[in-house]
């Protein structure tokens, strides 16, 4: 670790020594600063649910855990297409298409990269994907296909990720985030918190995406789920996880950072501070496995709050 590492931890501590009202005022200028009112939304399709081979702690897909879900293959073209043709109507900038798994086959990545080559460019510059760990040849079909979006979580630190997940490495999941990069792809990467980490290993994963120059942080909160190696954690207290956001704030001062699944267990009636905190990105909707914030009812707190959404 670099002298400039240790530097940036220092200062990362220094600031979460600061009292919640203090640190969550110099994030809330820092958003203003570099986004102003605006509020930028998303969504997300479920494509392909559970069954997944990766042993991932806190995930309801996993088929190592045993979580009662719906689980299904891709979906078929027509209704893939009608969903998101649905949601093109609704003012949300990013629609993301999630599949379980480690990664697609290549007929299901046929099925997609033909679906989003057919639509117009003004939807395929809003569509993101979630597809797993692609080869470069995949991602360079991807890309082909209209898609500039590619998501794919850190999740963690590096030194914590061992303890959530061993079938796959961390390392193998940044190198999917930098050959995505390579790809020609903007990287949607972040984590998911209250999972057991430490505040150093919440600053560690925010230090990396500094490091790797990500511009799009979805921040989670964990959902313990039922059968899940990770059921018997509670939910993150609303302030620790508001502090989470402003620590992000202040280390990636100009990322967009969206605040997305476990939102309503985690923040509950303080969930209009997450601005304040320092987001400035909403996914709405509902998520994977659990359901989100009625969308209206968010619409609602964006207008009572004063803020902007596209």
């Amino acid at each position: 670790m670099s002298m400039t590492d240790f530097s940036a931890i220092r200062q990362a501590r220094t600031l979460l020594a600061l009292p919640t009202e203090k640190l969550l005022d110099q994030a809330n200028s820092l958003r203003e600063e570099a986004f102003g009112k605006r509020i930028v939304l998303c969504a997300i399709i479920n494509a392909r649910s559970g069954n997944c081979g990766m042993n991932c702690a806190f995930c309801a897909q996993s088929s190592h855990n045993h979580t009662p879900i719906t689980t299904f293959p891709l979906l078929p073209r027509e209704v893939l297409k009608e969903r998101i043709l649905t949601l093109t109507k609704l003012p949300v900038h990013h629609i993301g298409i999630v599949t379980s798994g480690a990664a697609l086959q290549d007929d299901e990545l046929e099925i997609l990269t033909s679906l989003f080559a057919a639509f117009s460019k003004d939807i395929q510059k809003r569509l993101c994907t979630s597809l797993g760990r692609l080869t470069p040849s995949a991602l360079a079909r991807l890309h082909t296909s209209g898609i500039t979006r590619f998501h794919h979580n850190l999740e963690t630190s590096q030194h914590y990720y061992p303890s959530i997940c061993t079938s796959q490495t961390w390392q193998e999941r940044l190198a999917t985030v930098a050959a995505a990069r390579r790809a020609g792809f903007v990287n949607c990467t972040g984590g998911l918190f209250g999972m057991g980490e430490s505040w150093d290993d919440r600053i560690a994963l925010a230090l990396t995406l500094k490091e790797h120059n990500i511009s799009q942080v979805p921040i989670n909160f964990l959902h313990p789920h039922p059968q899940t190696p990770l059921a018997y954690r509670k939910p993150l207290d609303a302030e620790e996880a508001l502090r989470i956001i402003a620590l992000f704030r202040h280390i990636l001062p100009r990322a967009t950072l969206r605040i997305c699944g476990g939102r309503p267990i985690t923040l509950g009636a303080m969930q209009e501070h997450i601005f304040a905190a320092g987001a400035n990105a909403l996914m709405v909707g509902n998520y994977l496995t659990t359901q989100g914030q009625d969308f209206q009812e968010d619409l609602a707190m964006l207008h009572k709050l004063g803020l902007d959404y596209a």
